[in-house]
């Protein structure tokens, strides 16, 4: 089974209101059931969505960004025939269909452009346990040793991984698109997730958990999506 999870990484500004504020502040001195984590509590991280078949069984996850639009993992998508169209797929949750849009860019052979996003049939009901994630700017920089949050059904408290320390276990594999974190002794194995990121109690999505050591290491950094490399297309998406 596969969990979707987002990056959010402390000490980031957001300059959109009514996002990334839960209902329920975090605290990040205790990590939460991923692998060495713990679970976590039912509005903790409202954007948090959950991908299902149309049996209802969850095979992945994702962000919600508006009431509209969630951005989740290409590689958790069925590929569509011609990718830079609108693709119908059989996700539901709860009885709701999405509408996919994988990046046109999207590799999955490297994993490179790991991204995608999912329109709702219809709008999210926002409220105390569900409410969107804030999003990067183009330009966001994320220094080495920034202190980040992995989440899913669970959560953790990561440390960014500096490129020298990533390049050690990846090399050439690791390209400006991607992000790494973790390796430290907690990973996000076999699961998918995004990294928020906050400044004064607003947490903004850094990453997409994209790939890492098939075995579980707790010892490797795991890659991640840079969810800001990918602004512009996500903003030409969602605002056409």
């Amino acid at each position: 089974m596969m969990f979707l999870w987002a990056v959010a990484c402390l000490a980031l500004a957001s300059t959109v209101s009514g996002c990334g504020e839960p209902s329920i502040s975090p605290s990040l001195s205790h990590t939460e059931r991923i692998i060495n984590g713990q679970d976590t509590v039912p509005g903790l991280w409202p954007w948090q969505v959950s991908l299902q078949n149309r049996y209802g069984s969850h095979f992945c996850g994702g962000s919600l960004i508006n009431e509209n639009w969630v951005v989740t993992a290409a590689h958790s998508i069925p590929p569509c025939p011609v990718p830079t169209s609108p693709c119908p797929k059989p996700l539901s949750h709860s009885g709701i269909s999405w509408q996919v849009i994988t990046n046109p860019d999207w590799n999955s052979y490297t994993l490179n452009n790991d991204i995608a996003l999912l329109k709702l049939a219809s709008p999210a009901k926002l409220g105390p346990h569900v409410s969107p994630v804030c999003l990067p700017p183009t330009d966001l920089h994320l220094p080495d040793n920034l202190q980040c949050v992995t989440t899913g059904w669970g959560r953790i408290t990561y440390i960014l991984a500096d490129s020298l320390e990533c390049a050690k276990y990846w090399g050439s594999q690791i390209t400006s698109s991607m992000v790494c974190a973790g390796g430290a002794g907690a990973s996000s194995c076999q699961v998918r997730s995004q990294i928020p990121a906050a400044d004064e109690g607003v947490w903004t999505l850094t990453g997409i958990v994209s790939w890492g050591s098939g075995n579980c290491n707790v010892n490797t950094p795991t890659a991640y999506t840079r969810v800001s490399h990918f602004r512009n297309w996500i903003d030409s998406v969602v605002q056409a």
